[in-house]
């Protein structure tokens, strides 16, 4: 831990000192630089005083997030000043060696002095993100997408081809702090007009209580002609604060799983059952959260008991990773797997159809989109919601629509 933290404070040290490098070439004015240096060390015993009073019984709250989404405004926009400043360095150590090996002038410094025009090219590089996490915060995390996704499988049942089914996760319902914003987005959702809805998991952050406000703007979202179903995810387990007893973590696990029945879903734990078209049918299966840094709850031989490899199957698993590991593999052949979780850690970019980028793809194979395997499929949700920092840049809340077709060819 003392390792952790003495880097840490190395690291934050070297982003202040290259920021403040950068001011002082610009600034000439010495009070100015003061102020600076003053706000600067009251930002930063501000923010540490806020991570030692971090309440692990209480868990995320409003202000935590705003705390956090300040921290970030702050300090990543000095970080890619001080990335500016140091490559700056680079260079000047080395000019300064060649010089000196040169033999060139002897009285001239070792150091090149800074150059203003690297100073303001970083600051106008710094503000990309500074805006970026400011339109987040603002705008991006209520800026919803419908995104339509069609896959072709050959051996779907041909009663199912052109069956729609609406996907929405990771609606974090503790974070909302706008109603017209999720009143829009059930619209949304409504509009798809799909034949079946399904919800993969974290209804809320951490408490049961914090969806009590939502109930009535959920129960908005029509009833779908083949169901409502869902699965739980790693948020409602209540694992990320600590309990004054396993009594009330219980309480509070079995309020959680009421609340995916008070706005109509209905959870499929570790068992599957079947969506009849016509004279055919598909299985449903949904699992309990399995994931690869999180208990591995999810039983898949449990959920598909009694189901064979030409069942044509859909699973809900709510961590991607639970594909990439073990679904994926499983004789059993499960065609599509319907997941969320990674939230595309809700910054990144993305050009449709040409280039996604996001800190998740270095934590998760499957972070966002359709992935394929040996004609099996995985969808990763961006996530319905947001957690942790409020806001969205680049990576935005989404509303999938999946069509299943008959036949070989992906859309």
């Amino acid at each position: 831990m003392i390792t952790v933290l003495l880097i840490f404070f190395l690291i934050w040290g070297a982003i202040e000192w290259f920021s403040f490098q950068a001011l002082r070439t610009l600034l000439k004015r010495k009070k100015m630089l003061v102020l600076y240096q003053a706000i600067s060390l009251l930002l930063a015993v501000y923010f540490i005083y806020s991570v030692s009073q971090f309440d692990r019984s209480i868990g995320q709250t409003r202000k935590t997030m705003i705390v956090l989404g300040f921290a970030l405004m702050v300090y990543l926009p000095k970080a890619v000043l001080a990335i500016v400043m140091l490559t700056e360095d680079f260079f000047r150590v080395g000019k300064g060696s060649v010089n000196y090996l040169a033999k060139k002038k002897k009285d001239q410094p070792f150091f090149a002095s800074r150059r203003k025009f690297v100073s303001q090219m970083g600051l106008g590089l710094a503000s990309i993100p500074f805006l970026s996490l400011v339109y987040g915060i603002f705008e991006g995390k209520y800026n919803f997408k419908v995104i339509k996704q069609r896959i072709y499988f050959p051996d779907l049942p041909e009663e199912f081809d052109g069956f729609k089914i609406t996907q929405i996760s990771d609606v974090h319902s503790g974070s909302f702090d706008n109603p017209e914003k999720i009143n829009y987005a059930i619209d949304l959702i409504n509009q798809q007009d799909s034949d079946m809805i399904l919800f993969t998991g974290d209804i809320v952050n951490t408490h049961a209580k914090e969806m009590l406000p939502w109930i009535g703007v959920f129960n908005r979202i029509k009833e779908h002609k083949y169901g409502k179903y869902s699965v739980l995810g790693n948020h409602d387990y209540g694992e990320y604060v600590t309990w004054p007893s396993e009594k009330e973590k219980e309480a509070n696990f079995q309020a959680i799983k009421d609340l995916y029945g008070q706005i109509d879903f209905k959870l499929l734990l570790n068992k599957h059952t079947f969506i009849e078209k016509g004279d055919q049918k598909i299985a449903l299966v949904g699992v309990e959260n399995w994931g690869h840094n999180f208990k591995k709850l999810g039983d898949l031989d449990k959920a598909s008991e009694g189901l064979d490899k030409n069942d044509f199957k859909i699973l809900m698993s709510h961590d991607p990773s639970h594909w990439d590991y073990i679904v994926q593999h499983h004789k059993k052949n499960f065609h599509l797997t319907l997941s969320g979780h990674t939230h595309g850690m809700q910054f990144g970019i993305e050009i449709p159809g040409y280039f996604k980028w996001s800190l998740a793809q270095y934590v998760y194979k499957q972070w966002a989109g359709l992935y394929e395997n040996k004609g099996r499929y995985v969808y990763v949700n961006r996530g319905f919601g947001f957690h942790a920092y409020s806001g969205r840049v680049g990576i935005m809340p989404e509303i999938t629509v999946i069509e299943l077709k008959k036949g070989n060819n992906v859309v």
